[in-house]
């Protein structure tokens, strides 16, 4: 039935003090999941907010082995760690590559492709704030239809955002998952259970991160924004297990249209999308529906045909 509070580890990785800002949702995803992964853990990550997280050289607020890497290379550097301990016959070591969406979606998807086609032994985290925050809030392949950044100030982007997921999907992988800041409990449930396909190659997970002065909202409100875009429908929760696809519980209700919340409520609390016009929310509102309805078609298919990896 997944982890309950009680079973949360009292032990700290993210300790006290990190640079991140206020209302961080990427410092309470990866303080929840390294409680979730434990002291046997090497991370690897690129230049981002992680970097500004973990500290300068000689300094950490993070109580793990942690190797920093160039933008490109994070999923190559986790193939290496990887290769390495198994050489040493190390096989109780959690890898994890840690990396914003710009360094996922954008300049390290060569090196993620390849890891996963190469079913090197690794789990993949890619914290999702949706732009390029650390250098300044440039739109990446993540970034939402109609967001402001300062790459797309006028208008907002004008591309739908990349979907990364069904991109690895594509690759046969054996554990996938969707998971959101906000649901702290569920986010713990995947990290531990991509934990438990060690062996089996790359393992994906992709987490929902919002982030307030990227997103232009109030510090207190990082836990609602989180739980709207689940709630909007906008970000489903959901995992595949060799190819199987299953939605979370946070989000199963959410299949049925007219139990979503009304997208405007979300739009609505950020700067990013002052601008947008209705025409653009119908067609946000649309290609939700035509989300779910996709998955409510690989339900069905399942059913009939069974997995195909």
């Amino acid at each position: 039935m997944g982890i309950k509070l009680n079973e949360i580890p009292l032990k700290e990785y993210v300790l006290p003090g990190t640079r991140l800002c206020s209302g961080c949702g990427l410092q309470l995803a990866y303080r929840m999941a390294l409680k979730a992964l434990g002291d046997r853990t090497i991370v690897t990550i690129p230049a981002s907010c992680s970097t500004v997280m973990h500290g300068m050289q000689g300094f950490s607020a993070v109580n793990i082995s942690v190797l920093h890497t160039t933008f490109e290379t994070t999923a190559a550097s986790a193939s290496g760690i990887a290769a390495s301990l198994k050489a040493r016959g190390i096989e109780d070591v959690n890898v994890v590559a840690w990396a914003g969406d710009g360094g996922t979606a954008d300049i390290g998807i060569q090196g993620l492709s390849g890891a996963a086609e190469r079913q090197d032994d690794f789990i993949y985290v890619c914290y999702d704030n949706e732009s390029y925050m650390n250098t300044g809030t440039q739109r990446s392949g993540a970034t939402p239809k109609g967001a402001m950044t300062t790459t797309t100030p006028v208008a907002g982007k004008t591309q739908w955002k990349k979907d990364v997921v069904k991109i690895m999907e594509a690759h046969q992988l054996s554990y996938i998952a969707t998971a959101n800041a906000s649901y702290p409990q569920d986010l713990m449930d995947k990290i531990q259970k991509a934990k438990e396909f060690r062996g089996q190659g790359v393992r994906y997970i992709h987490i929902f991160s919002p982030c307030p002065p990227g997103w232009g909202y109030k510090t207190e409100e990082t836990i609602e924004m989180g739980r709207l875009a689940n709630q909007t429908g906008l970000w489903p929760l959901f995992e595949k297990i060799h190819g199987k696809l299953s939605i979370s519980p946070a989000s199963a209700r959410y299949m049925q249209k007219e139990n979503r919340r009304d997208l405007r409520e979300y739009l609505g609390k950020q700067e990013r999308f002052s601008q947008i016009k209705e025409e653009q929310i119908v067609a946000w509102e649309k290609h939700i529906d035509y989300t779910w309805k996709k998955m409510e078609l690989e339900l069905t298919m399942q059913e009939e045909l069974g997995s195909y990896v």
